[in-house]
């Protein structure tokens, strides 16, 4: 058995403003596994930043698409990957609006800062759900640590539903694509805002561009790093 958990995401390319950004704010590059210190926004002190970002850390800057799985027993690596190429292959670039610093609850008891585009993209709706359902032959079914990390019991029922039918209790139904940038906290409204200043000065133009999807794997230490790129239409 794998023991390694594989997601797919969205990820600006490593060259981009927007991947500098995001990537800066949760303190690692997912890209080369490089960790970047020194981010502070105007009222923070690194080390304290650090400490705000540790769970987006952890997975590298990106949006769900399909989040982080083990692969079925009877599944490789390799065919996950020319199931996902094949599958982005059939789909082209598109923009989906323009990125915005806000704040997300999805059901924590503190909201958390995230990146999200400035109104709803029917197009990654529908490029979500191709994904959820057209790779889900290659994830392992949940096991009891899986369902206890999640804590079930604080989703709804339509959550705990796509919980146990994808893995994900914020799939298809309750999708909402978003790049996070900090820990669930109790001040992020004002981090929001500060952030939110910070985006503005470094990026040019916000306007998120789907051009591909990306294979991220787990690594051992815990850590997910980009693993392929898949462009969209080949």
């Amino acid at each position: 058995m794998n023991p390694l958990r594989y997601a797919v995401y969205l990820a600006p390319p490593p060259e981009s403003a927007l991947w500098r950004f995001g990537s800066a704010v949760v303190g690692r590059d997912a890209a080369s596994g490089e960790a970047l210190l020194g981010f502070a926004p105007m009222g923070f002190d690194a080390a304290a930043w650090r400490d705000m970002t540790t769970e987006p850390r952890r997975y590298g800057f990106h949006a769900t698409i399909k989040a982080p799985f083990r692969l079925a027993e009877d599944a490789s690596l390799s065919d996950l990957s020319t199931a996902l190429a094949e599958l982005a292959h059939a789909e082209r670039p598109f923009a989906a609006g323009r990125l915005a610093v806000s704040t997300l609850t999805l059901g924590e008891a503190a909201g958390f800062v995230a990146l999200t585009p400035s109104a709803p993209s029917a197009a990654i709706a529908r490029l979500e759900e191709r994904v959820v359902r057209g790779l889900d032959a290659f994830r392992a079914p949940l096991n009891d640590a899986e369902r206890a990390r999640r804590d079930p019991a604080r989703l709804t029922a339509r959550q705990r539903d796509a919980f146990e039918r994808w893995g994900y209790p914020y799939a298809l139904a309750d999708f909402r694509l978003h790049f996070t940038l900090t820990n669930a906290l109790d001040e992020a409204e004002r981090i929001a805002e500060t952030l939110a200043r910070e985006f503005e000065r470094r990026l040019a133009d916000p306007t998120l561009v789907v051009d591909s999807l990306v294979l991220f794997v787990q690594k051992p230490n815990g850590d997910f790093v980009i693993d392929q790129r898949f462009p969209l239409g080949g």
